[in-house]
């Protein structure tokens, strides 16, 4: 069973669910700014508690990009391995491309495997790898999902009116940054692009 976060009386679970899970600690105003905008979560059927939670928004970047974001991903390890977190993102891209998304981006921590799997095998591609980004002095990989339009959409422009009368950006194609292995190590003969 799926549902929506309804308000102040689901913090708690979702918040010892993520701390729990993710290494990266959030205090309750991180929770609050992105739950308030949007999450979903699967529960136990025998005691509606979470055992997963996504966290996403969705909003114009640079006023250029209808831009999605992956806050927050994490299922209960009791429960990994049945396909939760594949079936909330999926849910979540459908629900964004429904809004007009054109990008969907996130962060995962560089040695995070099963993460990095995941979201590769739904066609996120990484971008580009941002060194020292968590508190916990680990590096991330940042992650983008180009969201092709519809066929409802004219594929020719690289601009339409949206309803609310603001000009929406496509870009037409996206091209990702290749990304080197890290190391602290100087090669004199290897010449790094950092």
């Amino acid at each position: 069973m799926y549902r929506q976060y309804v308000g102040e009386s689901d913090l708690p679970q979702i918040m010892a669910l993520v701390q729990n899970e993710l290494s990266e600690p959030y205090v309750i105003y991180t929770f609050r700014y992105f739950l308030h905008q949007w999450s979903a979560y699967p529960s136990d059927p025998m005691s509606s508690d979470p055992i997963g939670v996504i966290v996403c928004k969705q909003s114009m970047h640079k006023d250029l990009t209808n831009r999605g974001y992956i806050a927050m991903l994490s299922v209960d390890k009791g429960w990994r391995k049945r396909g939760i977190a594949s079936a909330l993102v999926r849910n979540s891209i459908e629900a964004m491309k429904s809004d007009g998304v054109e990008e969907i981006v996130l962060e995962t921590e560089f040695d995070n495997y099963a993460a990095l799997s995941l979201y590769e095998s739904l066609g996120f591609i990484r971008e580009k790898r941002l060194f020292r980004f968590y508190l916990n002095g680990k590096d991330a990989f940042r992650l983008i999902l180009a969201v092709p339009p519809s066929d409802t959409d004219e594929s020719d422009s690289t601009s339409s009116p949206s309803s609310s009368g603001r000009t929406r950006y496509r870009h037409r194609s996206y091209r990702a940054i290749r990304v080197s292995p890290y190391s602290d190590e100087e090669d004199e003969d290897d010449v790094s692009s950092r």
